[in-house]
């Protein structure tokens, strides 16, 4: 290997002196349009805006706890987890009541962990996490 490594720095510098002055037309021509301004159709949209806090204390508490794990899978929807604000998704837990919803989301519920999997969290703070998700997706 150490015979190999003086060679090796030899060739790169031999292959860098021999490098092109300008690129070839073609190429130019491609570094150029990668480097124009894209026009306003084509830019991205802009990110939503962060949802404001509640203005009730609790919900406030509930977006922190949502926000500290919970919308890891609500948020992508992981294991069928409804997102928030999907009132379609929501509609039919909200019509079985804030309390079952509630009470399945702190024991657990079709292939949702008990409170979401961070046991750490109270019952308390899994009860404001989902009267927000609730106030948000009606």
């Amino acid at each position: 290997m150490k015979r190999f490594l003086p060679l090796l720095t030899l060739s790169l510098v031999f292959l860098g002196g021999c490098g092109l002055e300008k690129p070839p037309a073609k190429l130019a021509e491609e570094i150029n349009k990668a480097d124009k301004p894209k026009t306003e159709a084509a830019a991205p949209a802009a990110a939503p805006a962060p949802a404001a806090v509640p203005a009730d204390p609790k919900l406030a508490a509930g977006k922190t706890v949502y926000e500290g794990g919970c919308n890891a899978c609500h948020d992508s929807g992981m294991m069928n987890a409804p997102k928030p604000g999907d009132k379609a998704a929501w509609a039919p837990r909200i019509a079985k009541g804030e309390d079952v919803v509630i009470k399945n989301s702190i024991v657990g519920f079709n292939g949702m962990p008990a409170k979401g999997g961070n046991p750490a969290n109270t019952d308390e703070q899994i009860t404001d996490a989902v009267k927000y998700l609730i106030s948000i997706s009606k």
